[in-house]
């Protein structure tokens, strides 16, 4: 295993502030990095059928949940009906993700994958599961708890216990 040692100067301080109000910014920067290539596995495959991260995020959490409805699914993913309306007829036109009425309100949208969309979900999450794996084989023990708080804490308070009921199941 290789050690990275990231000198202080990595954190930049205002002149004359105290040492806690030092900004992160290798972190921040590592961020930026291991999301590029945290995506950039799944963005290959996806490209390969005319996808993109919203096609994916979309894939994973209806596949994770499936007879999502399409409110909570906004609510999720935090973004507009219309962002989310091309994306879906897309991967509803295409034969991913299958949309139902709900059985008591017909108004209401349910969301499953279809055997297809289900392949292409566990593929794209193998590879992100994959390059976490390796990070943390690379850590000490205890690391992946570590990593898994770190990540809940960095959730908007207000969203940490939607986010848990979520991925309880995980």
């Amino acid at each position: 295993m290789t050690d990275v040692n990231f000198s202080d100067s990595n954190s930049l301080t205002a002149p004359g502030s105290p040492a806690e109000d030092r900004m992160p910014i290798d972190l921040i920067e590592l961020l930026f990095f291991a999301y590029r290539d945290f995506t950039s596995d799944p963005d290959t495959i996806l490209a390969e059928f005319g996808f993109g991260r919203a096609h994916h995020r979309v894939l994973h959490f209806v596949s994770r949940n499936p007879g999502l409805r399409v409110t909570d699914l906004l609510g999720i993913l935090r973004i507009t009906k219309q962002s989310l309306a091309r994306v879906l007829k897309q991967l509803i036109d295409e034969g991913y993700i299958l949309q139902e009425p709900g059985p008591v309100d017909r108004r209401e949208r349910l969301l499953t994958t279809t055997a297809l969309g289900q392949d292409l979900a566990e593929r794209l999450t193998r590879l992100q599961a994959r390059r976490i794996q390796r990070a943390l084989a690379a850590m000490p023990e205890g690391s992946h708890e570590i990593a898994r708080q770190f990540l809940y804490h960095m959730i908007d308070p207000d969203q940490r216990g939607d986010v848990a009921r979520l991925i309880e199941h995980s």
